[in-house]
């Protein structure tokens, strides 16, 4: 954050300064339990908390000074305060108001499957020449958003957000905070269906959101390959197609898939041809390095700084980490979340892989209508497939085996555990994935410790 005054934080949130203090503030914070000396606390109200109830902690600890939607019956000496009607719409303000200051390049990223990836490579990309300021972890929502764009600095020279949605109209929420130079769309799935209609289309609405805030002279970067996003037009910004397809304008050919080892592939551009090398497995990888590539050529970056940048890339969190144990053992720990799309693409790149194959796979959440038969879908691939052995825990999961009777289904995590030891043996590689909420990081932990 830059260096504000709390006189230039109250006319950026339309607040009324309470009480004045002496110094400035450089950063923001919603935690009463991780302040610093002076950060501006702003007191967050949800269904089950009132950040108001932490307001002196947070002062005291060390914040310069605060918002508050509440009159405090006291003000502590030499703090400020400044008073608004709602601190969450304040945040965003201030947020919005701190954004139209940065004068760099911002590139919003959003989809059904791959965001955090994608965010992640375009940043070590633009890193190769740009200070470049990026989404921490999957702080991607309405809270995480505004306070990861108040955390750029004058030395940032390019920033890379993720925005995520589960709800019509939070794409455009966001979107009003981030007012993208290039807006992303990763690909058009499944995930979070059931608020959105039960449709794709509804997906698909609640995704171009993005380019409701796209800036005068703006580009969209698409996959071109997605058979909903291939024939979107705009009509003030133009649109780079990344993909296979002859529509594509950022075209991938040449891929040399190399199992868990990633790939390589030519991406050519109507400027110039890329030889890059991918560390991350997954075919579905060629799409996040032609959208690094799209935006590093758009950005100005040299030809050896995008083929560095992509090369440098590596996973964060368990999105397809693989974690090598003795005895020629692999987890392949993608358990950070799911949908039909994702799922199908991991058990095709464990297919791939020339060793004894195991998948563990949980439910997946949020398909509504379609939930059973995405189930049963992914029980008949793991068939199709011939996966040596699958072990399908959660309510929803018990599907699997309804089309492949050799799935082994368990209700818990904890009844699954002995079969999964049993299992996991010399030269295995094994698959782990799941929605989030499954918490399937346990059994990664588990597999760790496997003898």
């Amino acid at each position: 954050m830059f260096r504000y005054t709390l006189h230039e934080i109250c006319d950026a949130v339309n607040g009324t300064v309470l009480q004045d203090c002496a110094g400035v503030l450089t950063s923001v914070t919603t935690d009463s339990r991780k302040v610093e000396p002076g950060q501006l606390f702003i007191p967050l109200v949800g269904e089950r908390f009132d950040g108001h109830d932490y307001l002196d902690a947070a002062l005291t600890a060390g914040a310069e000074g605060c918002l508050t939607a509440r009159q405090p019956e006291n003000l502590l000496p030499g703090k400020g305060y400044v008073l608004v009607e709602d601190t969450t719409a304040a945040l965003k303000a201030l947020a919005t108001w701190h954004r139209e200051r940065c004068e760099i390049p911002f590139v919003q990223v959003t989809g059904s499957v791959g965001k955090t990836t994608t965010k992640e490579m375009i940043a070590a990309v633009l890193s190769r020449r740009y200070r470049t300021h990026k989404t921490h972890a999957n702080l991607n929502n309405q809270i995480g958003t505004p306070l990861t764009l108040l955390e750029i600095s004058p030395s940032d020279q390019a920033a890379v957000i993720e925005t995520g949605m589960d709800h019509f109209g939070e794409i455009r929420y966001m979107g009003e905070m981030v007012q993208p130079d290039i807006a992303v769309i990763t690909n058009v799935g499944d995930a979070h269906v059931e608020n959105l209609g039960n449709t794709r289309l509804g997906v698909l609405k609640a995704k171009c959101e993005i380019f409701e805030n796209l800036r005068p002279g703006g580009v969209a970067v698409l996959n071109g390959d997605d058979e909903l996003l291939r024939d979107i037009t705009l009509q003030n910004n133009d649109i780079i197609f990344c993909g296979q397809g002859e529509n594509c304008s950022v075209r991938v050919t040449d891929v040399e898939e190399r199992g868990i080892e990633g790939l390589r592939c030519t991406i050519t551009t109507p400027r110039h041809s890329y030889r890059v090398r991918v560390t991350k497995p997954g075919s579905y990888m060629i799409y996040t390095a032609a959208i690094s590539v799209a935006i590093g050529e758009r950005l100005g970056l040299t030809e050896e700084e995008i083929v560095e940048g992509i090369a440098d890339f590596r996973p964060v969190g368990s999105r397809m980490n693989l974690i090598r144990l003795d005895d020629d053992r692999i987890i392949i720990d993608d358990c950070y979340n799911a949908n039909p799309q994702s799922m199908a693409a991991a058990l095709r790149l464990l297919a791939a892989t020339p060793r004894r194959r195991m998948a563990v796979l949980g439910d997946m959440k949020e398909l509504g209508d379609l939930s059973d038969d995405a189930h049963r879908r992914i029980g008949s691939l793991t068939a199709e497939l011939g996966i040596d052995d699958v072990i399908a825990i959660g309510e929803k999961a018990k599907y699997l085996s309804e089309t492949n009777p050799k799935v082994q289904w368990f209700p818990t995590v904890a009844e699954a555990v002995d079969t999964l030891h049993r299992l996991f043996t010399p030269g295995t590689a094994a698959l782990v994935k799941a929605s989030h909420s499954m918490a399937f990081e346990r059994i990664t932990e588990e597999l760790k410790n496997s003898k």
